[in-house]
């Protein structure tokens, strides 16, 4: 299913608590290299440079919010805490944990509403430009225009179809999957479209901590105003993850109950293999 940025989408768990979810002024701009293909779609790695972007010095999803809205509904924060794996009095501290930013691609993520009482998975794209949470492994974890559970996506089905609201520039050829960075990070590494410039965000923060970083490829230097993103071959900052390794392909994907024309291509043969370093 299709979800542009500022959409509520299928079954929200709460109100929107996104303080910016529209799409980049390059949304087809590449942050980088994909490591590899494990879902039918190029996977890039969560701590990779320039994966996710924002405004530095400010949120684009109000967390404390989001906890206020969960606590508001017990039903709703006990199926939230199901579909994140963690007991419902984590909650809270879970939220906490996670780093706002925004999508620079449209990306594949299993997302989660709620329906009868319980969090209900489905398959989506959600278009670049959206503000998501992401865990400590740069893996999108919330859907800040709705509150729903996001988790890493299934492989694509042969059969798999399109549904929902499409938006201008979007092609299933181009959209991204997110893999998880190979430890814990620190920090990331944002890409801010107004100004052009790269910014470290310290994991767990709302951009009080932000600060500026070189552009992927470079470690000193003045930031260009004219750095297009993704230009340069990123190299792996000093918070980051080692090597990854391949990660595995489980589960299934079934076609979407109300598919539309558009079809989403067929998985690739091949892997995820590691990046060179």
């Amino acid at each position: 299913m299709l979800q542009p940025a500022a959409a509520d989408g299928r079954d929200p768990f709460t109100r929107s608590t996104a303080a910016e979810s529209s799409p980049p002024p390059s949304p087809s701009a590449s942050p980088g290299t994909p490591s590899g293909a494990t879902t039918g779609v190029p996977s890039y790695r969560g701590s990779e440079p320039g994966l996710y972007g924002g405004s530095r010095d400010a949120t684009s999803c109000d967390v404390e919010q989001q906890i206020s809205f969960l606590e508001a509904d017990r039903a709703k924060a006990l199926a939230f805490a199901g579909a994140q794996g963690i007991d419902v009095g984590a909650v809270p501290s879970f939220l906490r944990s996670l780093t706002p930013v925004q999508l620079r691609k449209d990306t594949r993520v299993t997302n989660h509403g709620f329906r009868d009482g319980k969090a209900t998975a489905f398959q989506s794209v959600l278009q670049a430009g959206t503000a998501v949470l992401i865990d400590s492994r740069g893996l999108p974890r919330v859907r800040c225009a709705c509150g729903n559970p996001l988790a890493e996506p299934e492989p694509l089905s042969s059969e798999a179809k399109t549904s929902g609201t499409s938006w201008p520039g979007y092609r299933a050829a181009n959209t991204v999957a997110v893999s998880p960075a190979t430890t814990e990070m620190r920090s990331f590494v944002l890409y801010d479209a107004q100004t052009n410039q790269y910014f470290d965000r310290p994991r767990g923060t709302d951009g009080g901590s932000d600060t500026w970083a070189p552009p992927p490829g470079t470690s000193t230097g003045s930031p260009s105003p004219t750095q297009s993103p993704g230009s340069e071959t990123p190299s792996t900052p000093s918070t980051s993850a080692s090597s990854p390794s391949t990660p595995e392909t489980t589960g299934t994907t079934t076609a979407p109950e109300t598919p539309t024309t558009t079809t989403v291509p067929p998985a690739p043969s091949g892997g995820e293999s590691a990046p060179s370093s």
